[in-house]
């Protein structure tokens, strides 16, 4: 064992359900593959996965349509509805699973959005979890006639004040108060840079005390913040191990520095699992995914981020453009396939690669793409995921389909077995709560000596 790891036994898997917006890992043009406005996919997709007895349902929500060239991306969600909507009806035909919501920090207010997360959490039994994010460009902020409002180093200082607000919020009922009770509420008084706000929580607690926390930020300041104010990291970190360990052991020593225990918080990396049966059938059922993934559009306009400019009018299964890529920025409405790099220089190495290997645009697209997850066997995957566990490299993984939404179901009639085989997985849910499902303690701000202020910039 690595010096590094750290050694759990009884350590089991959690697992979420990631339901993403616009991607290009989701193969679209399956058949099989459902609406993304149609309440069906959503109820398939979460009572799948309640079978499989997972943890949560994790909805993906974007703000803005996504655009290519001043186009809105033909692979973007128009239509799909409100996330707290979405799993409010999902609540009512559900009993256990984890409901979890995307909302932004910047967009948003605290007052509305707490009531609503409250609402949902209530409802639900104790279920609900809220995804804070944040943003601050002004591409979506134009949505709201804020474009550009917000400075880039204020938007973890924005957050972290929005959560200390909600929670001062869920937090000013008793634990048994009652709605007739005239004082069943304290009233909340909270004022800081960015927030000045008066009122009477109108919801009592629900029986986990309050939505759960999930956070996504990975650089040091997004680190610190979820250390100070996290319940769970929905980190990136979920395809390699060494790199998962180095960051599971980051987030302990940043817990440790703020006064809580080095376990604290859930660790749940997005990840994907493709599935055969047989180990003479995982190369040819990777490469079905891929080749579904990587469509010759999705190519072109993978491609085209690098070359800085609309290849539409090209043949995906032709060659690499001739000229070199128009060396410019590329708008934040497009993505960062560059992340930094000189274009020219990604180019070369691309040419080089096809001509090495003889690959078309698309297949570079393909070669070239960072591989997520986990391929394999059930029984192969299950002894890669409990090693992970309990090595302390991760706590479970949030599961992203590649085909919604059917896409659960190999992991759940498959995998999940095989990981009950090697005592990893609960055989049934022990708890109805979010919280309880994930083994958390009470919330933070019910402990003492726990630093909760975290406004540190972005």
């Amino acid at each position: 064992m690595s010096p590094s790891e750290v050694f759990r036994p009884d350590a089991q898997v959690h697992f979420g359900v990631f339901f993403q917006g616009v991607n290009h890992t989701t193969i679209w043009s399956d058949p099989a593959s459902g609406s993304q406005i149609d309440f069906e996919t959503f109820r398939r997709v979460a009572t799948t996965a309640e079978r499989g007895l997972f943890d949560a349902f994790f909805l993906g929500e974007g703000l803005r349509l996504r655009e290519q060239d001043g186009k809105i991306l033909d692979l973007d969600i128009a239509g799909r509805p409100d996330a707290i909507a979405q799993l409010s009806a999902l609540a009512g035909i559900t009993d256990h699973i984890g409901l979890v919501a995307t909302q932004n920090t910047t967009y948003n207010e605290p007052g509305d959005l707490a009531r609503r997360l409250a609402g949902l959490d209530v409802l639900s039994g104790g279920r609900a979890g809220w995804n804070a994010v944040t943003t601050d460009n002004a591409w979506t902020g134009a949505n709201f006639r804020r474009g550009g409002f917000l400075d880039h180093e204020l938007r973890y200082e924005r957050a972290g004040q929005f959560i200390r607000a909600a929670r001062a919020i869920w937090d000013s009922w008793a634990d048994d108060a009652a709605l007739a009770e005239p004082d069943a509420a304290a009233r909340v008084d909270f004022s800081a840079s960015q927030f000045d706000l008066s009122l009477n929580a109108t919801l009592p607690r629900s029986r986990q005390g309050h939505p759960v926390i999930f956070q996504a930020g990975d650089s040091s300041t997004g680190r610190d913040f979820a250390a100070a104010n996290a319940d769970v990291i929905f980190s990136r970190h979920g395809t390699h191990f060494d790199d998962a360990l180095a960051f599971a052991n980051d987030i302990r020593a940043r817990l440790v520095t703020v006064g809580r225990p080095a376990d604290d918080i859930k660790i749940l990396p997005g990840t994907q699992i493709v599935l055969a049966q047989h180990a003479s059938e995982v190369e040819e059922k990777r490469r079905w995914v891929l080749d579904g993934q990587y469509t010759g559009q999705t190519a072109l306009s993978l491609v085209g981020q690098v070359w800085g400019r609309d290849l539409s009018d090209r043949d995906p299964d032709g060659p690499l453009p001739e000229d070199d890529p128009i060396p410019a920025p590329i708008s934040v409405t497009r993505g960062a396939a560059r992340d930094g790099k000189d274009p020219i220089a990604i180019a070369n190495e691309w040419r080089a690669l096809a001509e090495a290997k003889n690959l078309s645009l698309r297949q570079v697209a393909i070669e070239t793409s960072a591989r997520t997850g986990f391929v394999g066997t059930p029984g192969q995957v299950a002894d890669e995921l409990a090693r992970w566990v309990r090595a302390g490299a991760t706590d479970g993984f949030n599961i992203s389909p590649y085909l919604v939404p059917g896409g659960l179901d190999e992991i759940v009639e498959w995998l999940v077995p095989e990981l009950q085989e090697r005592g990893v997985y609960r055989n049934e849910y022990t708890s109805t709560t979010l919280r309880g499902h994930l083994g958390l303690r009470e919330p933070l701000t019910r402990r003492q000596n726990v630093q909760t202020d975290n406004s540190a910039a972005g």
